[in-house]
């Protein structure tokens, strides 16, 4: 039995195991820290894309730290691998070019402005908004695929982050949160068209005033740090017709997130004050109309006697 504790004493007291206890203690002892940094400091931050921040932050500095002290505690034994880890280190990178790549790719959007938590965005031909930027991938909640509009689809959607470098990237709201939208309204000939797009244009600036405001401000703003033309954020109609009716196109600006539900609210106005006109003003629409012809007359021939045909023969 003294034998055996001897030898458990022994081995507790061999240096490298007694290194490798440390540095699991400060393994745990950071991860530990961590999580309770976290939870305390985002307590009391309301934004959800400070407090997202602040984790990220907490998080990146805690595992520094523990990887520090690590390195620290087997200081004595690294020089002796540089060259184990100078040769393995090129097989490495080649066997973890993709891994490489995303975090070259996650160093790029964190100090590059790509995109940030919040922003919908178009990345390795997923479409949706950034609910989080890891070190190796980018997580999605995607909008459209099977749902029509601008609408979530439920699918959380993980994207690699070396895609920046392989394919554009699609910001729909970044620096310049809105977007130029358009409907065609078709309206019949004989129509009253002055009514017609006094109409449309009332609707359009009644339903979009706010956002034609705030979208001409930060336009402004963005003009002062990149060579951009004074396009106008304020309602547009124009028209233009063709054998069967006349369309009106219905140009506005809108915040990315309202899209659909600001569309379908210009649709509902405009359609309530096209039937308030009592037919002055109608939509158009195809049809197929069947004229009837004259009636069709059937005549038969009299039967041919048989016996008179024999005779004949």
């Amino acid at each position: 039995m003294s034998s055996v504790i001897d030898q458990t004493l022994a081995w507790l007291s061999d240096p490298v195991l007694g290194k490798i206890v440390a540095g699991l203690v400060a393994v745990v002892a950071g991860v530990v820290a961590v999580r309770l940094v976290q939870r305390v400091a985002t307590r009391y931050i309301a934004n959800k894309n400070a407090r997202y921040r602040a984790r990220k932050a907490i998080g990146v500095i805690g595992y520094l730290t523990a990887t520090l002290i690590l390195a620290a505690v087997f200081s004595e034994r690294l020089g002796r691998l540089t060259v184990v880890f100078g040769v393995a280190g090129a097989g490495i990178a080649f066997a973890l070019q993709e891994v490489i790549a995303s975090i070259a790719g996650w160093a790029a959007v964190s100090f590059g402005g790509f995109y940030k938590i919040g922003d919908r965005v178009q990345l390795g031909g997923i479409k949706g908004d950034v609910i989080d930027i890891g070190l190796l991938r980018t997580t999605l909640m995607e909008v459209g695929a099977w749902v029509d509009g601008d609408l979530y689809n439920g699918r959380v959607v993980r994207v690699a982050n070396s895609f920046i470098f392989k394919e554009p990237v699609l910001n729909y709201s970044g620096d310049f949160p809105f977007l130029w939208d358009e409907i065609a309204v078709p309206i019949r000939f004989g129509s009253d068209l002055p009514r017609a797009q006094a109409i449309l244009e009332g609707a359009a600036q009644r339903i979009t005033e706010g956002y034609q405001e705030e979208a001409g401000r930060i336009w402004k703003e963005i003009q002062l740090r990149f060579p951009l033309e004074d396009a106008t954020t304020k309602t547009l109609v124009t028209l233009v017709f063709d054998h069967n009716w006349v369309t009106f196109t219905v140009r506005y600006t809108v915040r990315f997130d309202k899209r659909r539900i600001t569309k379908h609210t210009l649709f509902l106005s405009i359609l309530e004050q096209v039937e308030a006109t009592k037919g002055a003003v109608s939509v158009a629409s195809s049809a197929i109309e069947l004229f009837p012809k004259a009636p069709l007359e059937i005549r038969t021939l009299p039967a041919v006697d048989a016996g008179a045909g024999s005779s004949l023969s």
